[in-house]
């Protein structure tokens, strides 16, 4: 119509096309108006997310859709694709021998490192991270202006206390790791420590991995105005992570899942229904 000055019906005619399939706009329905809203809103609060985690947190939520319908919304909303990142090789040594120690079970290995950032007023504060690798589960974020040998070991003992002792614990070479009250205290509760090579963070990946996610989708996002402030808002997204944000490496799903028991008279209703 345009490159030939032709009318509809003329257009219409000649490409054997009905005017009413050429005049057709689709009805969208209820269902799919409310699916893409959510899917707008949760884009919204989760600015970093791609559209595989909203669609796993969209069949959290009871949602039945599946991958390519949340996909095609996406593309229609406009929505950015995040690029896929590139495969990094595994760490092997001259002999054919893997450097990582591969976590197999719960409290098998646990790793830490520290995270730095700064409050509005330009005074920076530390952030101690630790993960269990084999459920990818945040143990605990320590928030301190300052966090010596001593604090990684009061850190260290509450979560001993509360959660067991893992087999093995993996670090940098970072003072605070290396102190010798550390390594012998340690050594003493039968904790293998499992330093990385000088200059390879990648040998702490499960670590490096978290502290990349909560820059990305936390600490460049937050403007603190005072270290509770920080200490608040950390703690929520760490809850976050381990009971909502779906992982990849778990098939989308988090690593501690909230659970909640029924009572008997909720029990009796679910079996009757």
């Amino acid at each position: 119509m345009q490159t030939h000055k032709v009318s509809k019906r003329r257009a219409c005619r000649v490409v054997n096309q009905p005017r009413s399939t050429q005049n057709y706009k689709q009805q969208e329905t209820d269902e799919n108006k409310f699916l893409r809203e959510r899917i707008l809103e949760l884009a919204k609060q989760y600015g970093r997310y791609g559209y595989r985690r909203i669609w796993a947190m969209l069949r959290a939520e009871g949602f039945i859709v599946n991958r390519k319908r949340v996909y095609r919304i996406w593309r229609e909303e406009g929505l950015k694709v995040p690029s896929k990142q590139p495969k990094k090789r595994r760490l092997w040594l001259a002999d054919g021998s893997c450097v990582r120690k591969r976590p197999e079970y719960r409290n098998h290995v646990w790793s830490y490192d520290f995270v730095q950032d700064q409050t509005h007023d330009g005074r920076k504060f530390r952030m101690l991270t630790v993960i269990d690798e084999y459920t990818r589960e945040c143990l605990m974020i320590k928030v301190k202006r300052r966090l010596n040998s001593k604090d990684v070991m009061m850190a260290l003992g509450k979560l001993f206390v509360s959660r067991g002792l893992p087999e093995h614990i993996r670090s940098d070479n970072g003072a605070e790791f290396t102190a010798k009250r550390i390594c012998k205290w340690l050594t003493e509760l039968k904790v293998e420590t499992l330093f990385i090579h000088p200059g390879s963070p990648w040998e702490n990946g499960y670590n490096e991995s978290f502290n990349g996610k909560l820059r990305d989708e936390l600490l460049n996002g937050e403007l603190f105005y005072t270290l509770k402030e920080a200490e608040i808002l950390i703690e929520r997204y760490r809850h976050h992570y381990n009971t909502i944000r779906p992982h990849s490496s778990l098939g989308y799903k988090p690593p501690a899942p909230e659970t909640f028991t029924l009572n008997k008279d909720e029990l009796e209703m679910q079996y009757v229904s």
